[in-house]
């Protein structure tokens, strides 16, 4: 069995189609078929159907198929491991982070890691802490951050938390702020016009949650946002919402930033990746950065106490 012969099978299976897929890889369609014919020979199964030009997979290549994208996977980041120069002066890192990380934490963290190795190239991949913990089993990226506690905890990976974070409540400069105090309390928030983020968001589940608690169920104004979003209907006056205090200190001086009252609201963030493999040495010294960051985020922390 070859990587060749890997790329070409998995080529077909998201083209289904063998002269679309000998054009992705730069090769006659008739090499290709006969690489594809060759791999199922060796197999002992046939991994598509091929019914009056109707291409679809087998059983056998259904199963093979997450086995040889992590297979490529694999073999490319050994290749941008291996051709790393001394110091880092080539590379790349595969970060995944969930949208609320992306705007609050990110931006100065890859910023200090840029300055430090300006030849490493970044690819950021922004998701859902779900989406990045099944994009690292298939080895698609290198690192993660994702929130506490993940919604399918799997031995496959390694959590190391990162550091908690405070929610905050932000509002419209223009209206009144909520609660009566320089804080807010959960409870305060009944009967609040909301903004609120799409299904499946952390921040979502957390608040919903939180007010639940309190014996109510929050009132949305408007809902199905990602961050920028939130924000800028917040700005807009549709109603307030409950994100994270790294967000709010970026969010610019047209938005009114209340603190909760205690015990309040945080959630954890953790940096993920595979247990079956180390990352790659540029993906290694990116942790290095994002731990430095942990302690100047808790020192900040402690000082605004």
């Amino acid at each position: 069995m070859q990587f060749q012969q890997l790329l070409y099978f998995v080529t077909v299976a998201e083209t289904l189609h063998f002269t679309h897929a000998a054009e992705q890889v730069h090769v006659s369609q008739p090499s290709l078929s006969q690489q594809i014919r060759a791999l199922e020979k060796e197999l002992g199964a046939d991994l598509f159907t091929r019914a009056r030009g109707n291409i679809a997979l087998t059983d056998a290549g259904k199963a093979l198929l997450p086995l040889a994208r992590r297979i490529l996977a694999d073999a490319d980041t050994a290749r941008h491991e291996v051709q790393e120069l001394a110091q880092l002066r080539r590379g790349r890192v595969r970060l995944g982070a969930t949208p609320s990380l992306c705007t609050g934490l990110l931006p100065d963290v890859l910023r200090t890691f840029h300055d430090l190795h300006p030849g490493i190239q970044l690819l950021i991949e922004e998701s859902g802490s779900h989406d990045l913990v099944r994009e690292l089993a298939r080895g698609a990226l290198d690192l993660a951050l994702v929130v506490l506690p993940l919604p399918t905890p799997s031995p496959a990976l390694t959590t190391v938390e990162l550091l908690h974070e405070d929610l905050v409540v932000v509002s419209a400069a223009s209206v009144p702020r909520p609660g009566r105090g320089r804080s807010v309390r959960v409870a305060d928030l009944e009967g609040e016009p909301m903004v609120m983020f799409r299904h499946g968001y952390d921040l979502r589940e957390l608040t919903v949650a939180a007010c639940r608690a309190e014996g109510f169920e929050p009132s949305f104004t408007v809902e199905g946002g990602e961050m920028d979003a939130v924000l800028g209907f917040v700005r807009a006056g549709l109603g307030l919402a409950v994100v994270p205090r790294m967000v709010a200190a970026r969010a610019g001086r047209d938005l009114r930033v209340t603190p909760l009252a205690r015990p309040g609201l945080s959630r954890t963030i953790a940096l993920a990746h595979r247990s079956d493999v180390d990352p790659p040495r540029a993906a290694r010294e990116l942790q290095n950065v994002l731990f430095a960051s942990r302690v100047r985020q808790t020192a900040s922390a402690s000082s605004k106490v």
